[in-house]
């Protein structure tokens, strides 16, 4: 029968610990003695050896000893050829077949290359033109503003500055060493004379502003600032001019079509302050100009373009809205006719005009709209020579600084861009003279090579540049 019981616990005591203690076994390692040895070695003994040569004494005895000379064999000879050298002598002195011949030992370069073809994205997708191309001072750094010359309005549409380091390993051509934006369009640039960071723009807003390129993050430093000073239209150029009260510095000038001329200086603060300026009235122009589209008075005359002479820096040439060229005076005293309020009293600078459209001393370019480039001269009001280079309009003209005159007819067509864009600025490099920038409506700039027909001055060219200049006073 069964039941249920219950049975007491068995249990087994464990030996590995202890075990494992008592059988605890300490054992070392180490490696056999390793032995030295130390040796040198030195040089015991040295010698020196030398060899000369032995002098000759007959050697020295020949060249020490008197040429002999048969000098009544020379006297003759040199009466019988002296009559033939003589002529010839005289022949090549009257000579002008090597006038304004220069050996040059350049690479020959025979056609015009296009080096560079820069731009920025960005401008062109707003459909920014080049209004301007600048050089700094070095000659290696290339500066261009975009705007609008067609269409400009008063919108807050902003608008760049781009610089590129043409020296520079890795240039992208597409990616400007520096981009400043800004708030309106930039109409013009001129690079500071001497100092290679510093550039001055003029604004379609009227404002004209400094920049300085070296500062990356905020290159803005200096500016006219909207006053009753600044300029009330589009400023189209800006002069660095030297100061004539503080050697080595310089003042800013910058035109307008509101028919002033002013003269800025820079402030500790910032801003440009105005020094002096001008103003062209209608009624204070010479009657020579008939300015048929202006009521005579005291309307203002727009300028658009202005040119320092380089042998008197108080006379200037300006072009003016209707085609006309005035020369004008920094040191003119007449009150300009001008009601704008100004911190500054403004002068009438005009003193004779030249003939509209339809270098040496006293000779200066002007194109115009009807596609002509004319050659004028300061001492009369008709040009020199008109040359009818396009049917369309013609935006720009410069002297070269090697060949300032080459023929009548244009040696070479270099094609900017398709489809007949127009092409808006041009600059030479004044370092590198070979170098010609161009900047166009499509928002690019071409950096050209001329070849060595545009770099090397032809025979007696100044001599006929001269020439002319002198029939003017005939």
């Amino acid at each position: 029968m069964l039941a249920d019981g219950s049975a007491p616990g068995a249990a087994v005591p464990s030996l590995w610990r202890s075990g494992r203690s008592l059988s605890c076994e300490a054992k070392s390692c180490q490696t056999g003695k390793i032995s030295t040895t130390e040796a040198a070695v030195q040089s015991q003994t040295t010698q020196d050896a030398s060899v000369q040569t032995d002098q000759s004494i007959d050697a020295a005895q020949a060249f020490q000893q008197e040429v002999q000379v048969d000098y009544t064999s020379l006297l003759l000879f040199l009466k019988r050829v002296e009559d033939v050298v003589i002529k010839e002598l005289n022949k090549n002195w009257t000579s002008r077949a090597f006038d304004g011949y220069e050996v040059n030992w350049t690479d020959q370069n025979e056609a015009v290359l296009c080096l560079h073809t820069l731009s920025y994205p960005e401008a062109q997708n707003q459909h920014l033109q080049v209004t301007s191309v600048s050089w700094n001072a070095t000659g290696s750094v290339l500066a261009c503003s975009y705007g609008r010359l067609t269409d400009g309005d008063w919108s807050t549409e902003k608008s760049y500055v781009c610089t590129w380091n043409l020296d520079r390993r890795g240039l992208d051509p597409k990616h400007p060493d520096l981009v400043v934006d800004v708030p309106s369009s930039v109409l013009c640039l001129a690079f500071h004379p001497s100092q290679p960071s510093l550039i001055a723009g003029g604004l379609f807003s009227g404002e004209v502003v400094v920049w300085d390129t070296s500062r990356r993050e905020d290159p803005l430093i200096w500016r006219t600032g909207l006053t009753d000073d600044t300029h009330t239209d589009p400023v189209y150029q800006v002069n660095w001019l030297p100061d004539a009260k503080h050697r080595n510095h310089f003042q800013l000038l910058s035109v307008s079509t509101d028919g002033k001329l002013l003269v800025w200086r820079e402030e500790r603060d910032g801003r440009l302050a105005l020094a002096e300026g001008f103003a062209l009235v209608a009624q204070q122009i010479p009657r020579s100009a008939q300015l048929k589209k202006l009521t005579w008075g005291e309307a203002a005359v727009g300028v658009t373009s202005l040119s320092f002479s380089h042998f008197d820096p108080r006379v200037f040439i300006v072009g003016v809205e209707g085609g006309y060229s005035l020369k004008c005076s920094m040191a003119a005293e007449t009150p300009a006719l001008h009601r704008t309020g100004s911190s500054v009293p403004l002068r009438a600078p005009a003193e004779l005009a030249f003939s509209p459209h339809g270098g040496p001393v006293n000779l200066f370019l002007s194109c115009g709209t009807d596609g002509q480039v004319q050659l004028n001269s300061m001492l009369q009001t008709q040009p020199l020579l008109s040359l009818q280079l396009s049917k369309k309009y013609l935006f720009c003209v410069r002297w070269s600084p090697v060949r300032p005159l080459s023929s009548q007819k244009p040696a070479v067509s270099i094609k900017q861009a398709a489809a007949e864009c127009p092409v808006y600025c041009l600059e030479f490099n004044i370092k590198q003279t070979q170098l010609l920038a161009a900047g166009d409506a499509t928002g690019t700039v071409r950096v050209w090579q001329l070849s060595s027909d545009f770099t090397e001055q032809g025979p007696r060219e100044m001599t006929h540049l001269e020439q002319l200049a002198s029939e003017a006073t005939d």
